[in-house]
């Protein structure tokens, strides 16, 4: 056991739950460890006033935190696992992948609205997001919706939601139960109609390479079905060389020790969608997630990323 353990974070609200999930796991079994936390502030933080899309996404809300890493400024990252990129830096591993929360997507509406759900919302109405993933699946099940765009951590566009003339917003479940905001979510969306980002619900923390110790360490947090489920969904993700911010869904999950994964890829307005699904044993996860990305390359998604990567877009 080291003398301090610690622990690299942004520092939003929700970073800091998840870190201190964390450090709560590791103490309940090593209640002597001293852990330290250290706010990291990284790009995706201080750029503000653009949209994901516009300012890339390798990298965005980790970089800098895997760079501590690399300098031994920390001995562990926790991040979202929906931000970690598919291929780490050299001298990095994923230590370890948390039992996922709540993979699905939510419908949310300000109080001066008063929708149970999509299927309700007038024609034309306004919904905010700032995912790529979900406008596609979200104009694919309603094209008639605008789309309005929308940055900041979870109660920055809560306040923002309620103070504008929007008919909803799109946010994801696991982050809103884990902050108690679950009296916000007016509907918890079907993944029939709206795939999670690759990760959504889990948390990945993230080591150097040749630390034992905090490989060691980290087995408690490390979920057997979460790690198989999410690697598919990186593999088929790092397959078709998609990011953060390409119209991609994909959901892993172990059911009856066969392991299920459905993907999605999409163009930016909704009107050209490919599906697909497979499934095979946990532990060919990351074959399971090529083969699919092959399979929906062959069915029209290698035109709908060649279009969506075209300066402009």
């Amino acid at each position: 056991m080291p003398d301090t353990i610690r622990i690299g974070t942004r520092s939003s609200t929700l970073a800091l739950w998840q870190s201190n999930f964390v450090k709560d796991q590791i103490t309940s079994k090593y209640p002597d460890a001293i852990i330290e936390i250290i706010h990291i502030k990284t790009k995706g933080d201080r750029i503000l006033d653009a949209p994901l899309s516009k300012i890339g996404d390798k990298g965005l809300f980790t970089k800098e935190l895997e760079n501590a890493l690399l300098d031994d400024r920390i001995d562990l990252a926790v991040h979202s696992l929906k931000d970690l990129t598919t291929t780490l830096p050299a001298g990095l591993t994923l230590g370890a992948v948390t039992e996922r929360d709540d993979i699905r997507d939510v419908f949310i509406t300000p109080p001066s609205k008063h929708y149970n759900g999509l299927e309700e919302l007038p024609e034309g109405a306004t919904i905010a997001t700032g995912s790529l993933r979900r406008k596609c699946q979200l104009l694919a099940f309603r094209p008639d919706l605008t789309i309005a765009d929308i940055r900041g951590n979870i109660n920055t566009r809560l306040q923002k939601l309620d103070e504008s003339d929007w008919d909803g917003m799109l946010l994801a479940s696991a982050g809103l139960l884990r902050l108690g905001w679950h009296d916000r979510m007016t509907q918890v969306i079907d993944p029939k109609i709206m795939l999670p980002a690759v990760g959504q619900g889990a948390l990945g923390v993230e080591i150097r390479e040749d630390d034992r110790r905090m490989a060691e360490l980290l087995n408690l947090l490390d979920d057997y079905n979460s790690r198989q489920s999410t690697t598919a969904e990186r593999s088929l993700l790092r397959h078709l060389e998609g990011g953060c911010q390409i119209p991609i869904g994909a959901w892993g999950r172990i059911e009856n020790d066969m392991l299920y994964l459905d993907a999605v890829v999409g163009s930016l307005d909704g009107s050209s969608i490919v599906r697909g699904k497979i499934n095979g044993h946990p532990d060919d996860a990351m074959k399971l997630g090529v083969d699919l990305a092959d399979e929906l390359l062959s069915k029209g998604a290698d035109a709908i990323l060649a279009t969506i990567r075209q300066p402009g877009n």
